[in-house]
């Protein structure tokens, strides 16, 4: 008979074991933890500072006859992508189930898309004509874009960024990523915030929205196959440079590379999902 001591320990081994057969066992892409860079900026400040902005956008696309109504027939099919992909959202971040997710077209001929934190996401007109996307590939951008949103990459920029400007004058700053959020650090937040609809994020984070991206538009049953024809359209748009919304991100070749690497990863999850 086991001693309650071993007996603990063998449930504690049992445990971690358990543990690590869930992790082997999940289907899909992977990547490593988020930055502990992120809890120095509260989430849900950064959250409220990103509809602020995403309203004030909106209201400057109405004001300019540009943000297209609810019944045009693109925001009907972008509002039906993303409802397919909102709930495959939340295994990556438990908040994506609080968040009031909003999809909006903008009138511009700008290449571009984005999701803020929050899950405020905004097409403009240009990515959807001059790249002629199909479902798929709008799926796979609208992936990509909602990744940064689970991911919280724009709260770890903000977060290094608070972190280096603070450190010559609070010694602990960096502690705190650790121990918790440091009070006088946060008012920082708003100043910070108001660079969210143009940050800019590392080839890093770029990349692993390019996974997770595509393993979110192969459970709602889109074709991961589509990022390589993305980028394909994406290179020859732009004669091989990234257009604004890219302008960080690594080269298509690379990709594209990166893509093809990881679809034996996704395809399944395309396989089993069904068509749309």
């Amino acid at each position: 008979m086991l001693s309650k001591r071993a007996f603990f320990h063998h449930c504690a081994f049992c445990m971690a074991g358990a543990y690590s057969l869930d992790a082997f066992s999940r289907d899909g892409v992977e990547v490593g933890k988020q930055s502990n860079f992120t809890k120095l900026v509260p989430a849900a400040e950064v959250e409220v500072s990103a509809l602020t902005q995403y309203n004030q956008m909106l209201k400057q696309a109405s004001d300019k006859n540009a943000l297209a109504p609810d019944n045009h027939p693109q925001v009907l099919r972008l509002r039906s992508i993303s409802k397919r992909l909102i709930p495959y959202s939340y295994e990556w971040n438990p908040r994506a189930k609080d968040w009031a997710w909003q999809v909006n077209l903008i009138g511009s001929d700008q290449i571009n898309a984005f999701c803020m934190p929050g899950g405020k996401i905004a097409f403009f007109h240009g990515i959807l004509s001059k790249l002629e996307l199909t479902d798929d590939e709008v799926a796979v951008v609208m992936g990509h874009e909602i990744a940064h949103a689970l991911r919280e990459h724009a709260r770890e920029r903000m977060g290094k960024s608070m972190a280096t400007n603070a450190l010559s004058r609070i010694g602990g700053a960096l502690a705190s990523v650790y121990l918790g959020v440091d009070p006088r650090l946060t008012d920082a937040v708003a100043a910070q915030g108001a660079n969210l609809l143009t940050l800019k994020f590392s080839r890093e984070d770029e990349s692993e929205a390019d996974l997770v991206g595509m393993e979110l538009a192969a459970r709602a049953g889109y074709n991961p196959q589509a990022g390589v024809t993305l980028w394909q359209k994406m290179d020859a748009a732009n004669k091989g440079a990234p257009p604004q919304w890219l302008s960080t991100h690594p080269s298509g070749s690379t990709r594209i590379k990166d893509i093809q690497a990881n679809l034996p990863k996704v395809h399944p999850l395309y396989e089993r999902a069904g068509k749309p």
